[in-house]
């Protein structure tokens, strides 16, 4: 009796088509008799691997199976011995590779001559397939995903220089083409994604592309009004201050915020929370002169 293709795969029977298609790649890779020249076992488990593939993928087999199984010749829909089982060709692999892998036959160049990978079944397993893509997670700070800045990530004896542009938000991805995975016979490599995550400033609190932070306003100014000066992670502007501002009273600073990622000149605004400040250690005169204030109120 044939295994349970989602036994072989190790897929949940409600998989879905990405969840199997992602699976398979994983598993394909690591029997391929390719890159299992020692194990004798490899080829059977491989083509295990793709007869339950073959099955699974296909939505209209996939229900067939669900319904019937794979041990009742009454009711096999491809035909087939006793078993039951699915009839698999090796020969019909090509296409379930060409439509996974982009194709069994590819072309590449060495010393200026082109050469063509022929199809494997038929001729051994020697398809190419492409390498996997690699994340790596790249802390930067608020500076910096302000000003934009670069990273130099080592792979082996060579060093990558990666620029995370202006406005990076966490979750930011910086592609480095061609840097992950290596393929198999031929196959490009994968790619390697840095993923960007924005450490927290003491000063600046982010909301997309908008920033908030608190100014400090003596009680004199928030009665009088005044001007203070207001911190953005470029130079410092000045703020005029109203005469009887609240305490948590915000200010928005149009343009005073993040840049807006690859939008050229486009910023978000700076939102200034009033925190006022009340004097202390008063001398004994101050103390008076604040009790005879305050009388008057």
């Amino acid at each position: 009796m044939a295994r349970d293709y989602y036994e072989v795969l190790g897929v949940k029977r409600d998989a879905t088509e990405k969840e199997i298609k992602s699976t398979f790649r994983k598993l394909a890779k690591k029997y391929h008799p390719d890159a299992n020249p020692n194990d004798p076992n490899a080829e059977a488990r491989f083509k295990e691997i793709n007869e339950a593939y073959e099955v699974l993928s296909d939505k209209e087999k996939r229900q067939m199976y669900d319904r019937f199984g794979t041990t009742n010749p009454q009711y096999n829909p491809w035909g087939g011995g006793s078993s039951g089982g699915v009839n698999v060709d090796i020969g019909d692999f090509s296409d379930i590779f060409e439509s996974l892998f982009g194709g069994a036959t590819r072309r590449g160049r060495t010393g200026g001559r082109t050469q063509t990978r022929t199809s494997p079944f038929g001729g051994g397993f020697g398809f190419a397939m492409d390498g996997e893509d690699l994340t790596q997670t790249v802390p930067i700070t608020l500076q910096e995903a302000y000003t934009g800045t670069t990273r130099l990530i080592t792979k082996g004896n060579r060093t990558l220089r990666a620029n995370i542009p202006a406005g990076a938000t966490t979750g930011t991805k910086v592609r480095l083409s061609g840097e992950g995975n290596p393929g198999l016979n031929g196959g490009r490599p994968g790619d390697l994604y840095l993923i960007v995550e924005v450490q927290p400033d003491p000063q600046f609190e982010r909301q997309g592309d908008d920033l908030t932070t608190e100014i400090k306003v003596d009680m004199f100014t928030a009665i009088l009004g005044g001007e203070v000066e207001v911190p953005t992670l470029g130079r410092p502007v000045k703020l005029k201050i109203p005469p009887g501002t609240q305490a948590g009273r915000k200010f928005r600073l149009t343009g005073k915020g993040m840049p807006v990622l690859r939008q050229q000149d486009k910023y978000g605004d700076l939102y200034a929370r009033v925190l006022i400040t009340v004097p202390t250690n008063l001398t004994p005169e101050q103390r008076e002169a604040v009790e005879a204030l305050r009388a008057k109120f």
